[in-house]
């Protein structure tokens, strides 16, 4: 198999640089995401070496991609559809390019490893600081009830932790430990997962506590370390919630009343009315093309159209939901991968907790079943999201799918 020279780490270092460049915006991260894709392509062509695009998981990202393509090519908008159909190839290489580096140099794994580790406790201080003094240290003030540290006026803070966190949990889990780290690394945990609580960011809320439970029923080693932590983050997010109206009524009376569930809702809403709305517009839009859809990126001019709209905000950029959106946008052929992906990932988890309970040999290893938890971020169809063909998304969750492939893949052990 063909490797990079150890005594060249360049491309390791970019591509573990993307996790820091993350906090500042899309423009860095994609673009060594565009470069490194084009140098894996290269590489490989260049020694005949295909390994890695003839396995199904590519292939099956190829007929993904072949689907928006022609999506794109029906779209109302072609120039600007089929630049998210083409540039979404870079997204599947780099998710292999990932496995080849990780295959080729394990210590590449020891780089994510202190990088996740340094960019969680920077933002673990600065975001404390910023919730507690009302502003950062750059200066930036607290918007409201939502803490935001280095991201600024961009308030993804809580997405970025919740996404990354079970690609750090699966790093921690192979990496050998002194006592001192595992006390530190536990502090960590309760302080990110406070963190992300008064982000206020709901929907990433939601998905650490999705892939936390996830990992605890599934994982062998670790699984107390983990429930003491997220208990313990529990408690403290009790207390910081009846403490503060402001973040009570952000997280949790005022999501209940909107979607109904307490007395004095006037209506039922999915999520809230403005994702309501957008979901009904959106299916709307689904209905008139269901077999490939309005083509990606459509969902923001087809939207203004006053015959698929509904309820009170019914057009943004998109439908703040990737099963909404990949039905809209690639009809039900496109949104079929995605559902694909998650059945697989269930049926994972279902293998893995029938070998729990049966006391055979595990199905996955723990370090895959955090994987997974990543990647189940991705693939739950039931919670609000970004635009899934955004630049920033994207390149966060390829992270776990190029770690997981390599584990499924690979006879080594990592470490």
């Amino acid at each position: 198999m063909v490797y990079i020279p150890k005594k060249n780490q360049i491309i390791n270092f970019l591509i573990v640089s993307i996790i820091p460049f993350l906090i500042w915006g899309p423009f860095f991260p994609d673009l060594i995401v565009s470069l490194s894709a084009l140098f894996f392509l290269y590489n490989m062509f260049h020694n005949n070496n295909f390994y890695y695009f003839k396995k199904l998981p590519f292939i099956i990202f190829l007929l993904f991609l072949i689907v928006t393509i022609v999506s794109s090519l029906e779209a109302k908008d072609v120039s600007q559809s089929i630049k998210s159909s083409l540039f979404y190839f870079r997204i599947g290489v780099f998710s292999c390019l990932i496995w080849y580096l990780i295959e080729n140099d394990k210590s590449i794994l020891k780089y994510f490893y202190y990088t996740l580790v340094v960019c969680f406790s920077a933002l673990v201080i600065d975001g404390y600081l910023q919730y507690f003094s009302g502003s950062n240290i750059a200066g930036s003030p607290i918007i409201g009830v939502r803490v935001s540290s280095f991201f600024g006026d961009e308030l993804i803070m809580g997405s970025y932790l919740s996404r990354l966190f079970p690609l750090l949990f699966a790093l921690f889990l192979i990496k050998k430990k002194k006592k001192y780290e595992m006390y530190f690394v536990g502090v960590l945990f309760i302080l990110v997962d406070v963190l992300i609580y008064i982000s206020a960011e709901r929907a990433a809320f939601f998905f650490l506590n999705l892939s936390t439970l996830f990992i605890i029923i599934l994982i062998k080693d670790y699984q107390k370390f983990r429930l003491v932590t997220f208990l313990t983050a529990v408690v403290l997010i009790s207390v910081l919630t009846y403490n503060s109206d402001k973040l009570s009524n952000r997280m949790i009376k005022g999501p209940a009343q909107s979607m109904g569930f307490v007395k004095d809702s006037q209506t039922k809403n999915i999520f809230s009315p403005g994702h309501d709305s957008l979901i009904k517009t959106a299916y709307n839009m689904f209905l008139d093309k269901p077999i490939i859809g309005h083509g990606p990126k459509m969902f923001r001019v087809i939207c203004k159209n006053e015959k698929y709209q509904e309820g009170v905000y019914p057009c943004a950029t998109h439908p703040h939901n990737f099963y909404i959106q990949l039905l809209a946008e690639t009809g039900i052929i496109g949104f079929s991968f995605l559902f694909i992906s998650f059945c697989y990932v269930m049926y994972c988890a279902c293998r893995q907790l029938r070998t729990i309970l049966l006391k055979q040999k595990r199905y996955l290893t723990d370090y895959q079943v955090c994987l997974l938890a990543g990647i189940l971020i991705t693939v739950w169809p039931f919670a609000p999201n970004g635009n899934f063909f955004h630049n920033w998304l994207m390149i966060i969750y390829s992270f776990p799918v190029g770690f997981y492939l390599q584990s499924i893949y690979s006879k080594k052990k990592l470490l």
